[in-house]
């Protein structure tokens, strides 16, 4: 493990979390959202996950699984750490209460209406639960490229670029309820884009877990459940988001297109 692929997995990680700024950017200037290109942003986001999880992800998992336990144990081995990963991100997100949930997308709109909002959930309650909501939601995805970066700093970007695409509707989100509840575009902004930092966060614990135990057994797991947790945000989340802001065959055709520059940009890196 070098520091140069350290500071680059720090780097990506930051970055795709912070990108929740843009959306809540967008949410507070803007007095429309755009449906369509809310939809195929978070269909583009998903194709790329869910290609790059089965195509890369999970195949590298089973190689280095399988040189300190053999190709049958190793291949099993990578399989329940798959599901794992499903279970983990499934279990967070349960613990989550869905109305206050940040991957539940908001319209710009509705900031229009943040009396109406404000009668339905306690002001102050509401901002703390959303908070604690994002920061659940955004850990696992900045453990994930982190150490998808430390295994293959190529993969690690690719997986960075579909991480940050899906947090500028994410900042939407996020910047809409903690309008609701304060009444401050400005309050909004900065907790929206800080909610990001629970990104780097979880590749700061990710980092101190690594570093006591590193091995191929490690690295293979914990890729394996990477993998389970990105193909559990593409299918719970982001494609029924996208489902509900667009046309169907906008979202379709921009999931297919994900997984096309996803096939096509490793193609080029090949080695």
């Amino acid at each position: 493990m070098n520091e140069e692929n350290l500071l680059l997995a720090f780097g990506l990680t930051l970055f795709a979390g912070l990108a929740t700024g843009i959306g809540s950017f967008i949410a507070l200037t803007t007095s429309r959202t755009n449906k369509t290109m809310l939809c195929a942003s978070l269909s583009f986001s998903a194709g790329v996950m869910i290609y790059v999880s089965f195509a890369e992800i999970f195949v590298k998992a089973r190689a280095a699984l399988a040189v300190p336990l053999g190709d049958s144990l190793g291949y099993m081995v990578t399989t329940a750490a798959f599901f794992g990963g499903i279970a983990l991100i499934a279990l967070i997100d349960k613990l989550v209460p869905h109305h206050e949930n940040p991957h539940e997308l908001h319209r710009v709109e509705e900031m229009e209406n943040k009396e109406e909002a404000a009668h339905y959930h306690g002001l102050y309650r509401m901002g703390l639960v959303t908070a604690i909501a994002i920061g659940l939601h955004n850990f696992p995805e900045g453990l994930a490229t982190f150490i998808a970066t430390l295994k293959d700093p190529g993969l690690g970007l690719h997986i960075a670029f579909a991480v940050a695409v899906h947090n500028i509707p994410e900042g939407i989100a996020v910047a809409v309820p903690i309008y609701f509840a304060t009444g401050s575009r400005k309050k909004a902004f900065l907790f929206s884009f800080a909610s990001g930092f629970a990104e780097p966060i979880g590749a700061l614990i990710g980092y101190g877990l690594i570093m006591t135990i590193f091995n191929d057994v490690t690295f293979g797991v914990l890729f394996a459940m990477v993998a389970g947790i990105m193909v559990f945000i593409s299918f719970d989340q982001l494609l029924p988001a996208a489902r509900m802001y667009g046309r169907h065959h906008v979202s379709v055709y921009a999931l297919v297109a994900g997984m096309g520059v996803m096939a096509l940009s490793l193609l080029l890196f090949l080695k």
